[in-house]
């Protein structure tokens, strides 16, 4: 089974150091309506798009979502 990007993103939740990162992960936390089950990047970046949280957080998205998928082929 496919782990969700949400689970993947948790790791950066909370993180001392201020970053892009954990900008996003806090604010996927916090969002009651982002898609937390899912592992499909078009319906992920769209529901961004619509709600972007920060200026850079398409990006961020952009930089994390090659990390995962090479942490699912792991």
């Amino acid at each position: 089974m496919v782990q969700a990007f949400y689970p993947y993103m948790m790791r950066y939740r909370g993180l001392k150091q201020k970053s892009d990162e954990r900008e996003l992960a806090d604010w996927m936390f916090q969002d009651h309506d982002f898609p937390k089950t899912s592992s499909d990047y078009d319906e992920i970046s769209r529901y961004l798009e619509w709600n972007i949280p920060f200026n850079r957080a398409i990006v961020t998205f952009d930089e994390l979502w090659s990390d995962y998928l090479e942490q699912r082929e792991k």
